[in-house]
């Protein structure tokens, strides 16, 4: 029997190659395979329901009571997939949101679960995300101390608040930039971080880098997510960021994730960047992206997890935004599969 598309404006799109019944398979960059690196961001542990916006509105999703939380389900199953032979990644890059609330309880567990898998900075590496931010009130006073009356629990467990991490892959550098601000869904970047990573790029401005923080970058991204312009990075910072890329050529892509959707857009500068956005590890189409590295390019697959627990809540949670998620998460064929050439042949 012949498979038909989901009802789904992205796969009902004409010329799309859920509706056409053909697709082509990508022709990998030329040279022999470097690395893999798996991007992924938005698991939210600790999160009860998901697919609220604000509210109880849209109706929301919970886990079956005698099954696991479906955040702790959505990231074993993540890293479960990510060593398995077929995919095989180097690093786990998570750009964000690895929290529900950042309380110290949920910073604690999302920790220890992923040192169970492998090492920071050897195995994965992280970036803060909104939800991750310090937050007010007595649960959060035992933790360190971050600006007026906040209490950052996730620094206690990661990394402090506004600091970048740079750490090297086989002569890759690789950024991971705290977009976080103390309230609020929206993006910043402050002084004391742009001024490290200005240093770090005019240090070595050719070098092949990938940069990933939490919040979108783009002009594009601000006016197609459901959120708003005011929902990704400010637009002084996006500015400022895409002139320090226009300076630093060895950038090539920025990975975020906030929007829990697969969508690439322009840069608004004259730089040579994808800016891609990653659908979330915690709901529909609940997965990740590969990044594979070649000597004359590279290639971006999205993936969905495997274990039957991942597969049967990303089932559940496509009905989430009365059944309109897939619609704005899913993201083109194109968007989730791509080649880009560019010369890597300088990387061990």
């Amino acid at each position: 029997m012949r498979a038909s598309p989901a009802l789904s404006l992205t796969t009902l799109t004409p010329g799309s190659p859920e509706s056409a019944g053909e697709f082509t398979t990508l022709v990998p960059p030329p040279g022999r395979p470097l690395r893999t690196l798996a991007l992924a961001n938005d698991v939210h542990y600790g999160e009860q329901v998901s697919g609220l916006v604000i509210g109880d509105l849209p109706p929301g999703f919970r886990q079956e009571p005698d099954l696991p939380p479906y955040p702790e389900v959505m990231l074993a199953a993540l890293l479960d997939d990510v060593r398995r032979p077929d995919r095989n990644a180097d690093r786990l890059i998570i750009a964000g949101d690895l929290t529900s609330e950042a309380t110290a309880a949920e910073s604690r567990a999302v920790r220890a679960h992923l040192d169970r898998w492998g090492t920071l900075g050897r195995d994965y590496l992280v970036a803060r995300g909104n939800h991750d931010r310090p937050h007010l009130g007595a649960a959060y006073q035992a933790c360190t101390p971050a600006a007026a009356d906040h209490h950052d629990c996730w620094a206690d467990a990661f990394t402090p608040r506004q600091q970048l991490i740079e750490h090297e892959v086989g002569g890759l550098r690789v950024i991971g930039l705290d977009t976080s601000e103390l309230d609020g869904a929206g993006g910043s970047i402050e002084r004391p971080q742009f001024e490290h990573l200005t240093e770090l790029l005019g240090g070595d401005p050719d070098r092949p880098t990938l940069v990933f923080g939490h919040h979108p970058v783009t002009i594009e991204s601000g006016l197609t997510n459901t959120a708003g312009p005011g929902f990704v990075l400010n637009r002084p910072d996006s500015a400022e960021l895409q002139s320090l890329y226009e300076r630093a050529p060895g950038v090539f892509l920025q990975h975020s994730g906030h929007t829990h959707r697969n969508r690439r857009t322009r840069p608004d500068a004259a730089c040579a960047v994808e800016f891609l956005e990653v659908a979330a590890v915690k709901e529909y189409p609940g997965g990740y992206s590969l990044l594979r590295l070649y000597e004359g390019g590279y290639m971006v697959n999205f993936y969905k997890t495997r274990t039957p627990a991942a597969k049967q809540w990303s089932a559940t949670t496509r009905a989430e935004y009365f059944g309109l998620l897939p619609d704005y998460t899913l993201g083109t064929c194109a968007d989730r599969n791509h080649v880009v050439l560019r010369d890597f042949s300088g990387l061990g």
